[in-house]
């Protein structure tokens, strides 16, 4: 990789920090952030500090060399990181711009809008741009389907031009992509997805809502959708055996699988003498289940 200039700091080229050291060939892994001196390969990891200054290289150095080629001096007037040091502000939390989609952190999703797309109200923590908000209610259908079900997928349009981020109670985030398929998943674990994508509010088939019956927000089409989960998920292969989820804790599936609610409602129950675990969805066919570590906030029954 060439670059401009030959044995000197340059802005750095993935611009997570200021500059980078160019020594004629290639880029190399000596940094400068805030006037101090990192190691930080090209492509990503946390930056190594501490320790003197690279004498081969060092802050005073980079600094040098930096005003005399007439780059604004790290740390100087117009740097809001100025006279500020730490983990927080070296690099390592700065946003990650690899991939339009994808995840910032474990429980944060960033999303660089091209297209519009949907986003669950109010998970919205921050955005950068020109970025507009609106309400989509999906149609008079969808909202009566709302009502009757409770399933409950309060949606908004994301559109413009900007970074968006999204999260949910601190819940690990998680991405799919669709192609041609379906994914049938529990409104509450609905972070955003595709504009593109056909949602709607189905029943779980064994179910009714005269019998409280399982309703699910099901995806279709090409796209992209992400939900969260509360801990790490498990993802079941439906076919390698019939497999059964608890109805609070099974997140989403594929929605060509076949499903059936199942009841182990015993006679000892009326008496508190039941297992606790009294309702589950079955799964048969070719896909996969994902359930994740919690059955989420119980409102003891009075």
């Amino acid at each position: 990789m060439t670059g401009p200039g030959a044995g000197s700091w340059q802005p750095d080229p993935e611009g997570r920090f200021d500059y980078r050291w160019f020594d004629g060939h290639s880029w190399t892994d000596q940094v400068s952030h805030q006037g101090r001196p990192y190691v930080a390969p090209l492509g990503g990891g946390a930056p190594q500090q501490q320790g003197p200054p690279q004498p081969e290289h060092s802050a005073a150095q980079a600094q040098a060399q930096v005003q005399a080629q007439g780059f604004p001096q790290a740390g100087a007037g117009g740097d809001g990181f100025a006279g500020i040091t730490g983990d927080l502000v070296d690099g390592r939390f700065s946003e990650k711009e690899a991939k339009p989609i994808a995840n910032q952190n474990a429980k944060l999703l960033r999303v660089r809008l091209g297209e519009p797309f949907m986003a669950r109200q109010g998970s919205m923590v921050a955005y950068q741009g020109n970025v507009d908000f609106s309400f989509e209610g999906g149609g008079a259908g969808k909202f009566l389907k709302k009502a009757l079900t409770g399933e409950g997928l309060p949606l908004m349009r994301c559109q413009g031009q900007g970074d968006v981020f999204l999260a949910e109670r601190a819940y690990d985030v998680h991405l799919l992509n669709l192609e041609n398929a379906g994914l049938s998943i529990s409104g509450k674990n609905v972070l955003a997805f595709s504009a593109n994508l056909d949602w709607n509010i189905e029943r779980v088939k064994g179910g009714s809502i005269a019998t409280g019956g399982l309703f699910n927000t099901t995806l279709r089409g090409t796209g992209w959708v992400a939900l969260t989960t509360d801990g790490p998920p498990v993802v079941l292969d439906a076919a390698e055996a019939p497999t059964y989820a608890d109805t609070n804790a099974v997140v989403a599936w594929s929605a060509n699988l076949q499903t059936q609610l199942k009841t182990s409602f015993k006679a000892g129950a009326l008496i508190g003498r039941g297992s606790g675990e009294a309702l589950q969805v079955s799964f048969h066919g070719q896909g996969f289940v994902i359930v994740q570590p919690s059955e989420g906030i119980q409102i003891p029954v009075q």
